[in-house]
């Protein structure tokens, strides 16, 4: 028999089984523990990550020019409070703080925002300003009442530069943070935020307990932490891992951060609105979306608006649903008056206001999408690509919203009441500064905002007319042979080349017969300029245009002379500012200024400007341009402005009435406007009936600038006889007068002039 085991040696065999029995456990145990730390700390270093790095990808902020104001500066005193409601200042009877501003007719007082531009901060200001006959009058210091030479208003945001994901927001560090708001934000959402570690015991109760009797997910507790670690880290879904994890990172944020850097990173990243395809993170952006202002400039009322928001942005959507926005604002404010935070005073006067939202005059809009397009363009053709990739750029853009505003006025009053009979109807335009090619005005389409297909950049139309101070300018740079007072026959004509046969005619149908070089073109006569083109030869006149930066192909047919090609507005821009700035190629520049996230400005491409026509040529053609507008096709613009302006441009119309062009300048702009449809048909209006009327009420409202042409030393003027062409003296009538190139041949003296009788004639017979 095998010997009994005792009663301790049966004790351990049971103990050691059970001990190999448990053993898989505690295995299991530990390396859940291992596995849930190690998921702790790859959440940790999450946020350590998002924290400690770019918390944000930045959008490029873009800016008009700002406002310079002086005495003597061309502006209204409407034009100037349009301005000031576009940026967002707030009329009051006396402006107390910076954004404010009270009006009494053509009076104004203000106190200025402060703002860094690229050539250094410019200070808040308390100004104090007149004006009188469209003009700033006087221009003082609101404190002391001495003299400002110049003041420079902060510039208006026309829009941002957006990243992949669309988002937008303004940072802003927790001082800049009205105290007011921050104390209604904890209050309504976070009433322990400053006690908790990140989540709160009894809020998790609560919503678990409120989550359990309706069987699904219903309400978070969140915390502020939880809350940004929601926005930061995780999605909108609701389910139990994510509130899990949502819980672990919030503590994981609070053991890492201060509460005062919770709270900004809170304050930023908020979700407020949505602005198309635009998400309007924090209150910073919230503020100047919904009421055009910086979030330190905004009343009682206004701050308990965004921060009720905070719940629902789009529930609460001030402008889609007031009186849902209006219930809950006030539900704030009653939460920040038993708080303490505001007094009954305080409550009752912000309770009576209605929501404040500032939404910009007619006609003053701030989003201009075709602007935006060639800045966007730009940017990619002058800067580095390398830089472009930084956040936070801030771009200083060359865009005159006065200018800008009178454009798109201008389109929309003429084009509108045609509609009805032209539904498609469409139009363009484009103003530039003609001594630095900088665009004041953009406008892709006759509907302001609208950002579909820029017709002023894409669009490719025939000018027709357009072209015609190229062929006359190729002339004028041959003064042996031609000058202003040339001769040309305005009779029928026949060409023949391959086989084919031309014979072009006049738009009245009519022949002219002899007439000056000048008023062919100021008539706009199609045989006079094809028969002038040919004496030319037409590989001249592609040379003359590619000197005036024209790049496209063109093809080398007689029909050229007559606008028979295609062409953008931009491209008609570029052509006519040549004859603009007084014979210089200038690259169009929309953009001053990037500046980096720190305030550096980015390094930029060498921009060159060169003369391409010289001086004496380059007078004549703007001489011959300011004669169509004052005997020629642009004549009707002499009933909305004076002969003594020195107005110059040219009217163009295509076959069958299809485009209306205009171009035009004064001694400081250059304007070309389009009209037209999309599908090429007929739309019955000329250069001068459609096109030149927009170009009319744009100068109007945004002003003129008297030209006077600089002569040059070789110019000078003389009279002609119009029937001959030659120099006229007093024995002529009915004279012109002309400047001519003294270097060339002048003329011959006319038949009524005295100096063309016979020497052996006696003097009183001359």
């Amino acid at each position: 028999m095998p010997p009994k085991k005792s009663k301790s040696r049966r004790r351990d065999t049971r103990r050691s089984a059970r001990k190999r029995r448990s053993l898989p456990w505690g295995r299991l145990a530990i390396i859940l523990a291992l596995l849930v730390a190690g998921y702790v700390a790859f959440l940790d270093f999450q946020v350590y990550r998002k924290f400690e790095g770019h918390r944000w990808s930045l959008p490029a902020r873009v800016y008009a020019r700002p406002l310079e104001l002086y005495t003597g500066l061309p502006l209204s005193a409407a034009q100037f409070a349009g301005e000031l409601k576009a940026l967002g200042y707030r009329f009051v009877s006396r402006p107390r703080r910076a954004g404010e501003v009270a009006r009494n007719a053509g009076r104004f007082q203000l106190i200025s925002r402060a703002f860094d531009f690229w050539d250094g901060r410019e200070a808040s200001r308390a100004l104090r300003l007149s004006f009188k006959d469209g003009r700033v009058a006087r221009l003082q210091d609101d404190r002391n009442g001495h003299t400002v030479a110049l003041a420079r208003l902060d510039p208006l945001e026309i829009g941002s530069i957006h990243t992949a994901r669309q988002e937008d927001r303004i940072l802003l560090r927790l001082e800049e943070v009205p105290p007011t708001l921050v104390e209604a934000l904890v209050a309504v959402e976070d009433r322990g935020f400053y006690q908790h570690f990140g989540i709160s015991p009894r809020s998790v109760a609560r919503a678990f307990w409120v989550n359990l009797r309706s069987g699904r997910v219903v309400q978070g507790g969140s915390t502020l932490t939880q809350q940004l670690v929601k926005n930061f880290f995780l999605t909108n879904q609701r389910s139990l891992w994510r509130k899990i994890n949502e819980a672990i990172m919030a503590v994981l944020i609070e053991r890492r951060y201060d509460k005062d850097e919770i709270l900004e990173a809170y304050l930023n990243e908020v979700y407020l609105a949505q602005d198309g395809q635009r998400a309007i993170h924090g209150f910073g952006l919230g503020s100047r979306f919904l009421f055009q202002r910086p979030l330190d400039e905004l009343s009682t009322a206004q701050m308990a608006l965004l921060v009720g928001m905070v719940k629902g942005p789009s529930y609460y959507d001030p402008r889609r649903h007031p009186k849902r926005a209006l219930k809950r604002r006030n539900l704030v404010l009653q939460v920040m008056l038993d708080q303490g935070i505001i007094d009954r005073v305080q409550y009752q006067k912000a309770r009576n206001e209605d929501l404040g939202l500032l939404i910009p005059d007619a006609g003053t809009s701030k989003t201009f999408p075709a602007f935006l397009d060639l800045v966007r363009r730009q940017l990619r053709r002058d800067y580095n690509e390398a830089d472009l990739v930084g956040e936070g750029l801030r771009i200083f853009t060359t865009l005159d919203p006065q200018v800008q505003w009178a454009l798109q006025k201008s389109l929309d009053r003429r084009i509108r009441p045609l509609l009805a009979q032209q539904p498609d109807l469409q139009g363009a335009g484009m103003v530039t500064h003609s001594s630095n090619g900088e665009v004041l005005a953009l406008a892709g389409g006759r509907q302001a905002g609208y950002a579909g297909f820029n017709r002023a950049l894409d669009i490719q139309r025939q000018i027709g007319s357009l072209i015609k101070p190229a062929v006359y300018l190729t002339a004028l740079e041959q003064p042996q042979r031609y000058n202003l007072a040339t001769h040309i026959d305005d009779a029928p004509l026949e060409y023949e080349a391959s086989g084919k046969r031309w014979s072009p005619g006049n738009y009245d149908n009519r022949f002219h017969g002899q007439i000056m070089l000048y008023q062919a073109l100021a008539h706009s006569y199609n045989v006079a300029t094809a028969r002038l083109g040919l004496e030319l030869g037409v590989k001249n006149v592609v040379a003359t245009l590619r000197r005036l930066g024209l790049e496209k192909p063109l093809n080398p047919y007689p029909s050229l002379f007559l606008g028979a090609t295609d062409m953008s507005l931009l491209q008609v821009t570029r052509l006519y500012l040549g004859f603009a700035s007084g014979g210089f190629q200038l690259p169009l520049r929309s953009i001053r200024e990037v500046l980096d996230a720190e305030g550096k400005p980015l390094q930029r491409y060498d921009l060159s400007v060169q003369r391409v026509i010289d001086p004496a040529p380059a007078y004549l053609i703007s001489t011959a341009l300011q004669k169509v507008v004052a005997e020629g096709t642009a004549r009707a613009l002499n009933q909305r402005f004076s002969p003594q302006l020195g107005l110059a441009g040219k009217t163009g119309t295509t076959n069958d009435l299809r485009d209306s062009w205009f171009a035009g300048y004064d001694g400081d702009k250059l304007g070309v406007v389009w009209v037209g449809r999309d599908d090429n048909q007929p739309m019955g209006l000329t250069g001068a009936t459609g096109a030149m009327q927009i170009w009319a009420d744009l100068y109007a409202e945004a002003g003129v600038t008297p030209q006077q042409l600089l002569k040059p030393e070789a110019i000078t003027w003389h009279g002609v006889d119009p029937l001959s062409g030659g120099l006229a003296d007093n024995g002529c009538e009915d004279t012109v007068q002309l400047p001519f190139i003294e270097s060339g041949s002048l003329p011959a003296p006319a038949p009524c002039a005295a100096s063309s009788a016979p020497d052996w004639l006696p003097g009183w017979l001359r």
